[in-house]
């Protein structure tokens, strides 16, 4: 029975946490040749990963069978339409691998710094970091930013993904999980009942 309520008890502490863990927003990439703004038929591909806290964005990308050496990449901001067309650069990712076709890129930026954006996307939102975080933190929500791969190969770039929200669970899964742990103790009481 100890159990049970210990384990009932955790439940609860954790529905208990989860708004406050709803504050940390979540952004996936799938990247590809046939994305491109002009379609490639490279195999290479990323499902690049985004966490969005407060104004640190947290940036973790893996990619995989590019047909010749990467030369950069970079976040571009802001298309036009949501999930088509092309934006200039926005956030160079300084320090990504190159000469590679395949690693692992992790990095993260204070989005209120000035200088992790390319100084034109700065020059157009106003010149200030308030400017272009809000413009890219709309193009988040609007899906309108994206993630581009360039190589020797496709200098315009290889493979590109957009950033779109990834899925996280609503605060109605932690109540049916939690109604759900409510229903295994219950049984779990019954049973040792039956069993004294």
């Amino acid at each position: 029975m100890k159990k049970v309520l210990s384990a009932l008890a955790l439940a609860a502490s954790t529905l208990a946490l989860a708004p406050s863990a709803l504050a940390v927003d979540f952004y996936r990439a799938v990247s590809s040749g046939p994305a491109e703004a002009t379609p490639n038929p490279s195999p290479g591909y990323s499902i690049a990963s985004f966490e969005l806290d407060g104004m640190i964005l947290s940036a973790d990308i893996p990619f995989t069978d590019l047909v010749s050496g990467t030369t950069m990449a970079h976040i571009h901001c802001c298309t036009v339409e949501s999930l088509t067309g092309t934006a200039g650069v926005a956030i160079p990712l300084f320090g990504f691998p190159t000469g590679v076709t395949s690693g692992n890129y992790s990095q993260t930026f204070d989005l209120a710094d000035p200088a992790v954006y390319d100084p034109a996307f700065l020059t157009a939102f106003g010149g200030t970091a308030a400017g272009a975080s809000a413009a890219l933190l709309d193009a988040l929500g609007e899906n309108t930013a994206y993630l581009n791969i360039h190589t020797t190969q496709y200098p315009g770039g290889e493979i590109r993904g957009f950033m779109v929200a990834a899925p996280i669970p609503e605060p109605g899964s932690w109540a049916m999980l939690g109604v759900g742990l409510l229903g295994v103790g219950a049984i779990a009481r019954r049973r040792m009942g039956q069993a004294s």
